[in-house]
């Protein structure tokens, strides 16, 4: 599971996530102050499943971070 912004200081999110996902798909959350619709399509294009615009509600945080793990649990 990633978690990150997308604007970061020696990269973009977007980037990092790409990249991760390339190797091994995985549960990303987009935690940023874009929130423009274009903002969300490139993130959920580049394997973000959440995007969370700033402040972010904690609560909707909690509960996608509970279904990534409960989604990579054994079952």
């Amino acid at each position: 599971m990633l978690i990150s912004d997308l604007g970061l200081p020696d990269g973009s999110g977007i980037d990092l996530m790409e990249r991760l996902n390339s190797k091994r798909p995985l549960l990303g959350i987009a935690l940023t102050g874009y929130g423009m619709e274009d903002d969300i399509r490139k993130s959920h294009a580049a394997g973000f499943r959440h995007h969370l615009v700033k402040p972010i509600d904690l609560n909707r945080l909690d509960s996608f971070i509970q279904e990534g793990a409960a989604a990579l649990s054994p079952k």
